[in-house]
């Protein structure tokens, strides 16, 4: 397989195959289910096209916990069959299908009580132990108090009787997200971004394909497609609806996350704390950590939700019952939030909504996938192209993904291995390869190669120290980035990683996406006004006392795509 670059010279050439060619398969949404369902078809050899309305990883799939896991919280509720699965994922990811992006994390489960709580919490994460296999990361073990401190120190003295330090994985997800549809790409998908559907195409009662506005240039095209995938989580209903029925109903949960900088909370792990209505995520991200999440029920706005300030406080006040030093709102240098897809239920509770998916044909031709979770992504794929393939003429081989490596794992580990070696090579600090391999893999080599001749481009991006100018222009020239949201939000985490949410990483971006886009200054400062118009929303929402409020105050921000925020 060759590494296929997501330029724009391929941009247009897929928009021209969209506009000629029948495919087998047409998947609407660019999260991560739809990125492996795109992938998935394309290693089975079926012909097939992805649209996604903004960004890959522009909604969900951008905001989660960034945690690749089974998920202790579905153990208690008995749900052995969905950990199970997840382990079995999480398995795959870090050792075969991604190891440069997914890497062992581990967590602090604190206990408050004597005894029956060792017993019954130990119990249960020895299960999550065996579910998920011992060679693919270290056991769980028992701490006492002054062994929990002495890896947390930050933590209250009252704060806990012992402690239980066990394992997960985490993954950069927009990162990750891009990555499977590029390696999609690399297997002859055509996957395109900033296209948003606005229509479905009939036979009769057939779906027989969609009618796709380019948001760069408001062109509209017919795809055709003998089979079409509703992958759009949050949005399913909208989908639907355009037939007029649906047989899945999506609930929208929220989730918001904290980030603050590393040096707040002093710890060699993570922590998982019980709250009133979740579990709460203390997770090191590099030079950060990620503290979250809530899980309320969301009604407006699907394509922004906003964190609140009653949000932000909540956080805070549940990380704060453990910290010996409190954290404050000046700590807080980013905020994210995302919607989970539930599929809806009868509990009123969206904590305790079926984080399982299911598969459906809507219609004759229109397959819906909804629900599950970020780890499972790969099944959901697989289990909505096996819908597809049965209402497909020809033979359509299994899916071989749990097989099929992303770009960028292959060669990784050598690589990491002779790390210190590619550093002298290159004239990098050992450290800033690190970096480059977390992030790209064995793929670093052709980011190295546009420093050839261009030195600069190995100087650090303005008020972002840890990223560095060349992977703004492998961003565009490489990844699918069409605007400086792309590259700041998700390409990178500038916008939730600096105290400034990016704003002086943005003129320093905006001219090296410009090179490869050819951008004039106009175009530039266009860019760069939008970003800073969606900074200074994001921050006035989250002054705001509740949802409808902070909604209001994000609404203040036109998006740079034109017109999108709707179905797809």
């Amino acid at each position: 397989m060759e590494p296929v670059a997501l330029s724009p010279e391929r941009r247009r050439a897929d928009l021209e195959r969209m506009r000629s060619e029948t495919f087998d398969i047409l998947v609407i949404g660019g999260g991560v289910t739809g990125a492996g369902i795109a992938l998935d078809a394309a290693t089975r050899g079926l012909t097939c096209a992805l649209v996604e309305q903004r960004d890959y990883a522009a909604g969900t799939s951008s905001r989660s916990s960034k945690l690749i896991h089974g998920g202790l919280r579905y153990l208690e509720q008995m749900n052995f069959g969905l950990v199970r699965e997840a382990l079995k994922e999480r398995g795959l990811l870090l050792n075969d299908l991604a190891p440069h992006l997914v890497r062992p994390v581990s967590f602090l489960f604190p206990l408050t009580h004597h005894v029956w709580e060792r017993f019954y919490i130990g119990s249960g994460i020895q299960i999550y132990d065996r579910l998920g296999g011992s060679k693919h990361l270290p056991g769980h073990r028992h701490l006492s108090k002054r062994g929990a401190h002495d890896l947390m120190p930050s933590l209250r003295d009252d704060a806990l009787v012992g402690a239980i330090r066990y394992y997960d994985a985490q993954v950069d997800d927009a990162r990750h997200t891009m990555e499977i549809a590029r390696t999609a790409a690399a297997y002859g998908a055509t996957t395109t971004t900033s296209t948003r559907v606005i229509g479905l195409l009939r036979e009769g009662e057939r779906v027989v394909g969609a009618t796709v506005r380019d948001q760069e240039s408001g062109e509209e095209i017919d795809v055709h497609a003998r089979q079409v995938i509703n992958a759009t989580g949050v949005w399913t209903d909208e989908i639907q609806d355009l037939v007029g029925r649906g047989r899945i109903k999506v609930r929208a949960s929220k989730g918001i996350h904290l980030v603050v900088p590393r040096d707040r909370i002093h710890s060699d792990t993570g922590l998982i704390l019980r709250t009133p209505s979740s579990v709460l995520f203390v997770i090191p991200w590099g030079r950060h950590w990620l503290i979250g999440t809530t899980d309320t029920d969301w009604n407006l706005d699907l394509a922004h939700p906003a964190a609140s300030a009653s949000d932000i406080q909540y956080v805070l006040d549940q990380v704060n019952r453990v910290l010996r030093t409190p954290l404050t709102h000046e700590d807080v240098e980013g905020v994210y939030a995302g919607l989970r897809p539930l599929l809806s239920g009868e509990s009123d509770a969206t904590s305790k909504l079926s984080r399982e998916h299911a598969v459906v044909q809507t219609v004759a031709g229109l397959i819906t996938v909804a629900g599950g979770k970020y780890t499972t992504y790969r099944v959901m794929a697989e289990d909505a192209v096996d819908a597809a393939a049965r209402n497909l003429s020809q033979r359509v081989p299994g899916s071989v993904t749990d097989r099929t490596p992303l770009l960028g794992a292959q060669g990784f580990h050598a690589l990491w291995n002779r790390r210190e070696r590619l550093a002298e090579e290159v004239g990098l600090h050992v450290s800033r390869v690190e970096h480059l391999l977390g992030r790209y893999g064995s793929m670093i080599h052709e980011v190295l190669a546009l420093l050839e001749g261009r030195p600069e481009l190995g100087e650090r991006i303005a008020g972002a120290d840890d990223y560095l100018k060349v992977e703004a222009i492998y961003a565009a020239r490489h990844e699918g980035a069409l605007h400086l949201d792309d590259v700041l939000t998700r390409r990178t985490r500038i916008s939730i990683e600096t105290f400034d949410r990016g704003r002086a990483a943005a003129r320093d971006v905006a001219p090296l996406m410009g090179e490869v886009h050819g951008w004039d200054q106009e175009r530039i400062d266009r860019e760069i006004e939008h970003y800073e118009a969606r900074v200074a929303a994001e921050l006035e929402s989250q002054r705001m006392p509740d949802d409808h409020t902070a909604d209001a105050a994000r609404m203040g921000a036109r998006d740079v795509r034109v017109g999108a925020g709707r179905a797809s």
